[in-house]
């Protein structure tokens, strides 16, 4: 199912994404948003009577945090490599606050403090209710989802101040779409980037050095997590720097694409 936070003008609205998709998980173009009664991660799924083409909507972001995302470094070891760090022997984490996070089509703000921004794609994970030390093998059980996400990055900040609060924390650096996925097997999907139409990562979940239930037994080790919190699962090998003026799409397989552009920050 294909949850989709979206907006025909007036007030956030959140819907159903009805219709065939393609092998990419993109709806076809007579595709449909049947409208919840509310945020489904609240009211659970309340279907109503009120369709609308979803050529008539915009997507919004189809999650705001209410608490965090947390952040997975150096996940795949290709990605460690090429950056010339080593492979962490236990999940790396990070935070972005919630303000990070824009939808499908919003722009990626490049700040003024940084001359190298760069694009990391990546599965994304949306936590379905409030959970605390989750062992492995139930971890799928807390999954509300899955969406696409761009965890951009100010490489040189990132390097100056050694953590990477400043680098990865920016308003614009979390775009997430185009809608949360709730029926997916995450253990091998496709992930790839694409900056101006060239393809620039190329990788697989199935090389994570971490699986997911890894991941969210390990972060739910360290901290609570709440409905809507979200993980990222870290990025493939071909990460690169953005200049403004680009446009950097990020598909998923089973999900669908996220396509940002890179705009001057005033």
């Amino acid at each position: 199912m294909r949850i989709a936070r979206f907006t025909t003008g007036e007030d956030p609205q959140y819907g159903v994404v009805t219709g065939e998709v393609d092998e990419h998980g993109e709806p076809a173009d007579d595709a449909v948003v049947v409208v919840l009664a509310g945020d489904p991660l609240y009211v659970g799924l309340k279907l109503t009577s009120t369709e609308i083409p979803l050529a008539d909507v915009r997507l919004l972001a189809p999650v705001i945090p209410r608490s965090k995302v947390v952040g997975i470094g150096r996940n795949y070891r290709a990605h460690a490599a090429e950056l010339g760090n080593d492979v962490p022997e236990e999940p790396m984490m990070f935070l972005k606050p919630n303000t990070t996070v824009v939808g499908p089509g919003d722009p990626i703000f490049y700040p003024r403090q940084s001359e190298h921004v760069a694009y990391e794609g990546e599965l994304a994970v949306v936590i379905g209710r409030i959970c605390r030390d989750v062992p492995a093998e139930k971890a799928l059980d807390v999954v509300f989802g899955y969406t696409v996400a761009n965890d951009v990055t100010a490489r040189d900040l990132q390097s100056k101040d050694v953590q990477f609060t400043r680098a990865k924390g920016f308003d614009s650096f979390c775009p997430l779409g185009p809608w949360i996925e709730t029926e997916l097997d995450p253990a091998d999907l496709r992930v790839t980037t694409h900056l101006n139409g060239e393809v620039v990562q190329d990788g697989t979940t199935v090389d994570m050095v971490f699986d997911v239930p890894a991941l969210i037994a390990h972060v739910s080790s360290v901290m609570t997590l709440l409905p809507g919190d979200v993980i990222l699962t870290g990025t493939p090998e071909g990460v690169g720097p953005m200049q403004v003026g680009d446009e950097v799409e990020i598909s998923v397989a089973g999900i669908g694409s996220l396509t940002n552009k890179v705009v001057a920050r005033d």
